[in-house]
């Protein structure tokens, strides 16, 4: 039994320490899952902290930059800075694109959903001198009635048989000629011959206004600011403030005289700051403010309002003629441009006010100069960028937000297959406009507005064929022109092959005309016969020849009397130039220089006395006299020439012997 015993301590031990063990795996496992559950809490708190921002945590603050890279002026990065925006590269996330040039597709369908540019694609269509001429004969013949606000234009050299064939009927009419895509003035001229253009050169014809509205007996025109926001819908504002520049002379009607005057006919400041009469002063100076300019005109009991009213027409006439382009650019470039509007444009339109105060479309640019040379550039420019930036509202945009969706949506569109067209939703930017009327400062709304809609619904609709047509009537006018072309180049070739045909055919030519021309009032003279070919071999003359033999020797005898070779030796010499075969040609010059020199200084004496030279003279004039077999060639020199080269030999000579005879 004690075997049995001590057999079945083991295995009392055992079952004893069996349940000892299983108690310590419970409370182990039990531990260890309140272990995980505490760990996950704490994760989910830590996960909850940060998708749920606290209270006292900052927030990261918005960063609203701007693209400066192209642009070129400092009134642009002055009014930033004080928006308090970041100018930042190309390479970045930028809010809005600023640039003083014309934009491309590529960089339009680079733009993300949140950035902004500051031009429209096809906004050339108007800003071209050529494109605008185009546009506006067009929108001409479609409503003639309703586009009469501008002088009549050609495009060069397509429509140069028109444009001779208007100045033939009308040769009191004056032209002024612009290069097609210039600017600042350059390159613009008047003239009232069209004949005189080249016929293949590319500019644009305009007749000119010889009868303007002067001020003061000078000649202005209007900078008016008109500000694009959107293309579709057609949104326009201008500008309350403008800047009317004026010429630096007083206005003539152009004649042959005062035509190339261009301080007098041209308006542009590039011009006129270069004049000596240009007028800093701001109410009487060569620029001011457009708001004076309507006090004056209302103080002369003008109607300022309607001439307003037509300005604001004539700008959103000019404006709707490139439409249908501005909304197919816009749409082709921007299809998911849904967050906000893509582009704004700023406008420089240049208005001429004719005699009876009607406005005159000039041109339009989508560049308009922002330099800020005076100070009331400085006021109106900075002012009305101010408030262009207030109207945008750029810090509105979440670009991070808009970056993570764009993210998004690129991988589902991975990963799925799936992806959301938006391009033919509506695009409703109603808190911008909205914020556009608030902010809008001095910038006043011209379209749309309750009385303009209606009045301008005919020119959206340009009709279905006009730019068929148009492309068929430019097409007619193109081949008429090649061929007019054509026939002026084959005038002018025959022209030239006639001057330069052989000499002996001219002068035949002339020799049997010569009864016939001169009964005519215009005939040319005859070519003398005594013309020669420079590049044929002439014989010689004996008697020429012997005059330049004699020539010859007067140049010799004259270099030698006046001692020109010995003052180009010693110059040489003194200035390290010789070189050694002119030292070993005319060393007997240094001999005769150390001989003199010599015979000076024993002598002490500065040189020949003056009786000396005297005597030399005199000896001089009497061989003159006593020989009349000197050559031909001395009888074109003057008795003082021959005396003085006479007794500059003799004074040699006598050097000469003294050196001789003192040795």
């Amino acid at each position: 039994m004690g075997d049995a015993s001590t057999t079945s301590l083991p295995v009392i031990a055992s079952s004893d320490s069996s349940n000892y063990s299983s108690e310590t795996e419970k409370t182990s496992k039990s531990c260890h899952h309140l272990d995980i559950a505490k760990n996950n809490a704490k994760n989910k708190q830590i996960l909850r902290t940060k998708t749920e921002p606290s209270p006292n945590r900052k927030r990261r603050k918005r960063v609203t930059s701007v693209c400066l890279t192209n642009c070129r002026y400092d009134v642009v990065r002055r009014v930033i800075s004080k928006f308090g925006f970041k100018e930042v590269g190309e390479t970045e996330n930028w809010n809005l694109y600023w640039t003083d040039l014309s934009i491309s597709i590529e960089r339009c369908k680079e733009m993300k959903r949140f950035q902004r540019i500051n031009h429209f694609p096809g906004m050339l269509e108007i800003c071209r001198k050529d494109l605008l001429a185009r546009n506006l004969n067009r929108m001409q013949r479609l409503f003639p009635k309703d586009y009469n606000f501008f002088p009549k234009t050609w495009c060069l050299p397509a429509d140069l048989g028109e444009a001779l064939s208007y100045s033939r009927l009308r040769k009191n009419k004056t032209f002024i000629m612009k290069p097609d895509a210039g600017s600042q003035g350059r390159g613009i001229f008047i003239t009232k011959n069209l004949k005189d253009i080249k016929p293949t050169e590319r500019m644009v014809c305009q007749v000119y206004i010889t009868r303007p509205y002067l001020i003061d007996g000078y000649k202005f025109d209007l900078r008016v600011y008109t500000l694009i926001t959107s293309c579709d819908p057609l949104r326009i504002y201008i500008y309350k403030e403008g800047l009317a520049r004026f010429a630096t002379s007083r206005y003539k009607e152009p004649t042959g005289v005062n035509i190339t005057n261009v301080f007098m006919h041209l308006t542009n400041y590039a011009v006129n700051k270069h004049s000596r009469t240009y007028n800093l002063d701001t109410e009487a100076g060569s620029k001011r403010k457009l708001t004076w300019l309507s006090g004056y005109l209302r103080s002369l009991g003008h109607d300022v309002d309607k001439l307003w009213h037509r300005i604001d027409d004539a700008i959103i006439k000019t404006i709707l003629c490139a439409w249908p382009v501005l909304k197919h650019s816009y749409m082709a470039c921007f299809p998911h441009h849904d967050v906000v509007p893509a582009c704004c444009e700023l406008l420089g339109t240049d208005i001429l006010l004719d005699k009876r105060l009607n406005p005159q479309v000039l041109e339009v640019n989508h560049s308009p100069s922002f330099h800020t040379d005076t100070d009331l550039d400085c006021e109106v420019k900075e002012a009305m960028l101010e408030d262009m930036f207030n109207m945008l509202n750029l810090q509105k945009c979440d670009k991070r937000k808009i970056m993570r969706e764009d993210r998004k949506r690129i991988r589902d569109r991975l990963l799925h297959g799936s992806s959301k067209d938006n391009s033919t939703e509506p695009r409703c930017f109603g808190e911008y406009y909205k914020h556009e009327m608030a902010h809008r400062g001095n910038f006043r709304l011209v379209y749309p507005t309750t009385h303009s809609e209606h009045l301008y619904e005919k020119f959206f609709n340009q009709g279905q064929g006009s730019l068929y047509c148009d492309t068929i009537s430019s097409r007619a006018r193109e081949s008429a022109q090649a061929a007019l072309r054509d026939e002026m180049m084959l005038k002018a070739k025959m022209e030239a092959a006639k001057r330069v045909a052989p000499l002996k055919a001219l002068h035949a030519k002339a020799k049997a005309e010569t009864p016939r021309l001169s009964a005519t009032k215009h005939s040319l003279p005859p070519i003398p016969l005594t013309i020669r070919s420079s590049f044929q071999p002439q014989m010689i003359v004996e008697a020429e020849e012997k005059e330049r033999l004699q020539r010859l020797a007067q140049r010799d005898f004259l270099v030698r009397s006046y001692g020109l070779l010995e003052h180009i030796y010693f110059s040489l010499k003194k200035n390290g130039a010789l070189r050694p075969q002119d030292e070993r040609k005319f060393g007997m010059l240094n001999k005769a220089r150390s001989v003199g020199d010599s015979v000076v200084n024993n002598n002490k004496t500065p040189g020949p006395a003056i009786t000396d030279l005297l005597e030399g003279i005199r000896a001089g004039e009497a061989t003159i006299q006593r020989r009349p077999d000197l050559p031909p060639a001395w009888g074109s020199l003057t008795r003082g020439q021959v005396a003085r080269a006479l007794s500059n030999a003799a004074r040699v000579n006598a050097a000469n012997n003294r050196a001789i005879n003192s040795k």
